[in-house]
């Protein structure tokens, strides 16, 4: 791979959403819904878990840290999405750029990781619930906690560094509402062939890994559910949420990244880009205070005591 010392181009041009006045302010308004809501949501579930001694329990320490996750995660893009749709050109430095796709990547690897260690968390709860205490420690789920995060920003680090290496000579209009992998790595003008085997090595990594870890617990789980000769339902119950989540999650991931380049159409791109990386943060919280009832008791009771207090 060829190095330039300069890169030439110096910002990109994001074309986000073009339109009308009327529905690019329409589509505004739902962006903006949508990420209130978002970050409403996860901060409620972390204010959950932190205030109500019930919910101090491994599954919901997960659960806390992808609330936290999900909330940076559609911060990273979002924001400058909605900007765009006020700026006369919507553009973004090099540098601003990569450290875009740089975190973008880094908590989507975190979140493969981590789903994978709240599967584990449901294997042991279900398929071995004698040990789950001693299993479970505070210290194990703090350590899998740290260890989905370190993961997750490593690998990231590693995919920016070789992208980030890379020339880019011009165009600079990235077909996109952020930076994401496939459109700057179609603007570059250099071999990429090195940093292209790089994110295609890391991604079967931390994509194949932690799903591989989530199918054989939920494998386990299944097996031993069919076995049980009552509280199938119960069983299932506590683990649904949490499938479901990985279900949407994997799903618009691997559809997304698991395709040839060479297939690829950019508004398509656009609208599944939209689904993972905004729809999807914003129906968690919701499918876990669903279908979760001690979350669905902790929110009531908080509710109920902030309409004491203002009583």
């Amino acid at each position: 791979m060829e190095v330039e010392n300069q890169t030439r181009v110096t910002q990109f041009i994001l074309v986000g959403f073009p339109g009308s006045g009327g529905m690019r302010a329409t589509v505004f308004l739902m962006f903006l819904v949508a990420y209130v809501l978002t970050v409403a949501e996860n901060a409620v579930i972390i204010v959950l878990v932190q205030q109500n001694r019930p919910l101090h329990k491994p599954m919901y320490f997960f659960l806390a840290n992808l609330s936290f996750l999900e909330t940076w995660y559609i911060s990273v893009t979002v924001p400058k999405l909605l900007c765009s749709f006020w700026s006369v050109s919507n553009s973004i430095s090099f540098t601003h750029c990569m450290i875009q796709l740089y975190f973008f990547i880094a908590l989507m690897c975190t979140e493969c990781v981590l789903l994978a260690a709240m599967a584990y968390d449901r294997y042991v709860a279900i398929c071995r619930p004698l040990h789950y205490p001693s299993t479970m420690s505070h210290g194990l789920c703090f350590r899998l906690a740290l260890a989905s995060w370190a993961i997750g920003f490593g690998i990231s680090l590693a995919k920016i560094y070789f992208i980030s290496r890379l020339s880019f000579c011009g165009p600079n209009v990235i077909n996109h509402f952020f930076c994401d992998i496939s459109p700057v790595l179609n603007l570059s003008c250099a071999d990429m062939s090195v940093a292209e085997l790089v994110d295609f090595v890391l991604a079967l990594v931390i994509f194949l890994l932690p799903l591989s870890i989530t199918v054989l617990s939920y494998g386990c789980i299944l097996a031993t559910v069919l076995r049980m000769p009552t509280g199938k339902q119960k069983a299932f119950s506590t683990c649904a949420s949490h499938l479901v989540v990985v279900t949407i999650f994997y799903s618009a991931t691997i559809f997304m990244y698991a395709r040839p380049r060479a297939i690829h159409a950019f508004n398509m791109n656009k609208v599944i880009s939209i689904f993972y990386a905004i729809v999807t943060p914003a129906l968690n919280p919701f499918i876990y205070c669903l279908r979760n009832r001690e979350v669905k008791q902790a929110l009531k009771k908080l509710i109920s005591c902030q309409a004491i207090r203002s009583d």
